[in-house]
């Protein structure tokens, strides 16, 4: 469960009087109740062709409440994610973009939801139908942060392009080009009369513009580093800044002197800072890499207190409901948390969200998945055929990057930053046992098909293979010039494929330790392969974002998969070949259906 740790015994009549939703905590933890069943529906939602099904939600960037608190929209790797707020049932998935969406926006009159990308382009969406409306461009490159004015007739967007837009909502239109800042906009935002707009940069200022004209007002220095965030108080007195430096400033938004400064934040930066839109004296910010919510009252300079709940890591992004009364939060871990203030204790935990994802398999008899990677440095056991999870497999102490069962199916092995190779019983979850350790970080593994010998890629660029009993170095291959990143047996043994940072696949003689052919037609990283069960053919992920199928024997390129909007990680074949599992650093698995190795 999620935790908060009181820093004072001190209550404001904000929280005795007005955080009082007992009636909601209700209703989410009887509904939250129905999250596996509704898992089933989510995942055959926007799926690229060919594809199956989707495990996972993609990687956390922003969240946003509708005007009238009902739903709330996530902003992820791979989409955008429309939640109702009271059940947290998921509603739809908006997909469009083909980049990670980093910012996620209603209008006041909550008709219209807009979102702003890595693709360097914002779309707009009915709020009510998550029919696309209408895609603006201009920005030369990725769009950040996106907020509509007060009247809901202009948008506001802030780009790694360095500058400010203002656009008209109805026709697209890009009106206002605001240009000053030096380096990229985190954050922008509207005061609440709509006449002014402030953006915080990464040149460590925080600019004031004048909304009609789109001339600056002022500047307001004083951060040491980076600032990531920026907010208005809802009386439109306050403005509150974020930074790499670890600090939060409070500047007077007329005369722009700056105030008072918080700290408090360890490691990393203020990741996000949020007005409570209600009482204009409530000010939160989430830490980078603490794991930390902390709230402040900015008039009686009061720390109340600290929310802990998300892992060590960072916590991204936080947002209230429109009535003050509930704060979600989003973390690199892949968690939601709603917060029940009033006891300093989430109402519930949302799951399904993932940083990445590196390796995917199924298990022998074709009943399970196993999957690993991201920040919480736990393997994950799934259902195959329902997509349910079963349970998640911890004591790695850095990220998983690879997963495989041996061949009876009863054990997994997995490996991670740490070079240590961890083996699991899979229908206890306990570990077994782990192999000494590479001597340098270990990127893939994978069993012979008569489970006596584990070969483990390196990021010393070698391939060695290891005795599974004794633990003993049997040998070593060095052709590859880069990282290796993947190995994978074929299922008589007679072979095994390697992938690298070279973009080269090497087809081996395992007998001989000599290779056989090599592949080279990914334009990047290679990083996973899968041979099909019956060995004739070759399944290829790569950093070029896309999955390639070769012709074992002749070397011969038969498919290319597209899909994916990041790397692609890890594959794997079902048993019978007739489906092909991928994951990918956008968070989620695609599950392509196969006949005789090309897409049916």
């Amino acid at each position: 469960m999620c935790n908060a740790e009181h820093i004072s015994n001190k209550r404001t009549n904000f929280i005795v009087e007005k955080l009082l939703f007992s009636v909601l905590i209700i209703g989410l933890s009887t509904s939250l109740l129905a999250l596996n069943t509704l898992a089933q529906d989510y995942t055959q939602w926007g799926l690229p062709a060919g594809a199956k099904a989707r495990l996972g939600k993609g990687a956390i960037r922003e969240i946003a409440f509708s005007p009238d608190g009902k739903q709330f929209a996530i902003a992820s790797s791979i989409g955008i994610w429309i939640h109702d707020a009271q059940s947290t049932e998921a509603l739809n998935f908006l997909t469009g973009h083909t980049g990670t969406v980093r910012s996620v926006a209603y209008s006041d009159d909550g008709l219209i939801l807009a979102s702003g990308s890595e693709d360097n382009t914002i779309r707009l969406w009915d709020a009510r139908t998550g029919t696309h409306i209408r895609t603006l461009t201009g920005h030369l490159s990725s769009v950040n942060d996106i907020v509509f004015s007060p009247d809901s007739n202009t948008l506001a967007s802030g780009s790694n392009d360095s500058n400010v837009r203002i656009w008209d909502v109805r026709t697209g239109t890009s009106l206002l080009t605001l240009t000053g800042h030096s380096r990229i906009v985190s954050g922008v935002v509207f005061s609440p009369d709509g006449k002014t707009l402030a953006s915080a940069s990464w040149d460590q200022t925080v600019r004031i513009w004048d909304v009609s004209s789109g001339k600056p007002i002022q500047t307001l220095a004083g951060h040491t580093k980076h600032l990531l965030t920026v907010d208005f108080s809802p009386d439109g007195n306050t403005i509150a800044s974020g930074s790499w430096d670890r600090t939060v400033r409070i500047w007077d938004a007329k005369t722009g002197k700056h105030l008072r400064s918080l700290t408090g934040h360890k490691g990393g930066g203020v990741m996000n800072v949020k007005f409570n839109p209600v009482y204009s004296s409530i000010l939160i910010s989430t830490g980078a890499w603490d794991g930390t919510i902390r709230i402040n009252d900015i008039q009686t300079e009061t720390h109340l207190w600290t929310l802990k709940g998300h892992q060590p890591g960072g916590v991204l992004i936080a947002a209230f409901s429109p009535d003050g009364k509930m704060l979600l939060s989003g973390s690199f871990d892949g968690t939601l948390c709603l917060w029940n203030l009033e006891i300093d204790e989430p109402i519930q935990r949302l799951t399904g969200y993932s940083n990445k994802v590196d390796s995917v398999t199924f298990s022998p008899d074709g009943n399970l998945l196993a999957s690993g990677g991201g920040t919480d440095k736990t393997v994950q056991l799934w259902q195959a055929d329902t997509y349910t999870l079963l349970k998640s497999l911890i004591g790695h102490t850095w990220e998983v990057n690879c997963v495989v069962f041996n061949p009876d199916g009863k054990i997994i092995a997995s490996a991670d930053n740490d070079n240590i190779v961890h083996f699991w019983n899979v229908q206890s979850g306990s570990q077994i046992r782990t192999l000494p350790k590479h001597k340098d970080g270990i990127s893939c593994i994978a069993f012979s098909p008569d489970g006596r010998i584990i070969a483990s890629g390196s990021w010393d660029n070698t391939i060695r293979f290891w005795d599974v009993e004794t633990g003993e170095a049997l040998h070593e291959l060095t052709e590859h010039t880069d990282r290796v990143s993947s190995v994978v047996y074929s299922s008589d043994g007679k072979m095994l494929a390697s992938g690298s940072w070279d973009d080269t696949i090497y087809l081996w003689d395992v007998q001989r330790y000599k290779p056989i052919r090599v592949l080279s037609e990914h334009t990047h990283n290679v990083g996973s392969l899968a041979y099909s069960p019956d060995n004739k053919t070759l399944a290829s992920g790569s950093w070029d974002k896309t999955v390639r199928l070769w012709d074992v024997h002749t070397g011969e390129l038969l498919w290319t998969f597209m899909g994916h909007t990041n790397s692609i990680n890890s594959l794997d074949f079902s048993p019978d070949g007739k489906a092909l599992v991928s994951g990918s650093s956008d968070g989620t698995v695609l599950v392509w259906k196969l006949t005789h190795g090309t897409v049916n």
